[in-house]
């Protein structure tokens, strides 16, 4: 399959902007060629490892929202050559200012035809490290629009640190929505994507996305990243608990998170 140690070329002003609101769309981050090639060893690990089998009515406000598949680069060789490609990690790393990255994990998120809303929420909310420095890299495997259920971002929202400690629900949706209105934050929704754009987001800052309006499924595959060096802390809460087992095995408390699943991407 095709490499993808080509490197991406970040402006300068673009980093900028991401540490000032928390979030950036970069175009082209991989070519539709890239993408096409891809993607259908994302299909499968998603349709592999999917959990949930109950019809959308069935259903609560999470499971509405999308169809959530995590590691896939475990199952499919080919997902793993591109989570592990350079120009992602390094990507991520000249984000956040620091020298190497490591893989917290991956996702396939595809939001079905009539698949919910996504409640406002921090990604951060859910992870047991030490560090700050984490970024989501979401990446669209066909061209999106808008009304297929696209992110929308609190600008600088992540350097108000943990804002209500709220799990993905209709009671994120409702405390979060309202703390935008009184905090007077600028709401950035993300435009039309193509194949192989990515919008990338700091782990405390808010975000939601619409329901899919459409008749085909929001096709989208994540990758987080978080600093090298960064530790285990003593999880808070079940989510965190549950995330340092599953994606952090074997490692203590107070120890570096580098377990076997956890490798240098940049």
């Amino acid at each position: 399959m095709t490499s993808l140690a080509r490197l991406y070329d970040l402006d300068p002003a673009a980093a900028a902007r991401f540490r000032r609101d928390g979030h950036i769309v970069l175009p082209a981050v991989a070519s539709r060629a890239e993408v096409d090639e891809y993607r259908p060893a994302i299909q499968r690990g998603a349709t592999t490892l999917r959990r949930e089998q109950r019809p959308l009515s069935e259903r609560d406000t999470y499971g509405r929202a999308f169809l959530q598949s995590c590691n896939l680069w475990q199952v499919e060789p080919a997902v793993e050559r591109f989570v592990r490609a350079p120009r992602f990690g390094r990507l991520a790393a000249a984000l956040l200012g620091v020298e190497r990255v490591r893989l917290y994990h991956d996702q396939a998120l595809f939001k079905e035809p009539a698949g919910g809303r996504t409640p406002w929420h921090q990604d951060e909310f859910y992870w047991p490290l030490d560090t700050e420095q984490t970024v989501t890299m979401w990446m669209p495997l066909h061209d999106v629009t808008t009304d297929m259920g696209l992110m929308a971002f609190a600008d600088g929202s992540h350097r108000l640190g943990d804002l209500r400690g709220r799990e993905i629900s209709d009671r994120s949706e409702a405390e979060f929505a309202a703390l935008v209105a009184e905090r007077g934050l600028t709401v950035s929704p993300t435009p039309a994507l193509a194949a192989g754009d990515a919008s990338f987001h700091a782990g405390w800052t808010l975000h939601c996305a619409g329901a899919n309006e459409t008749d085909a499924v929001r096709e989208a595959f994540t990758i987080i990243f978080f600093a090298d060096g960064a530790a285990l802390r003593e999880p808070r809460n079940a989510y965190e608990r549950f995330d340092a087992a599953v994606w952090l095995p074997g490692i203590g408390v107070g120890d570096v998170a580098a377990s076997a699943i956890n490798p240098v991407l940049a």
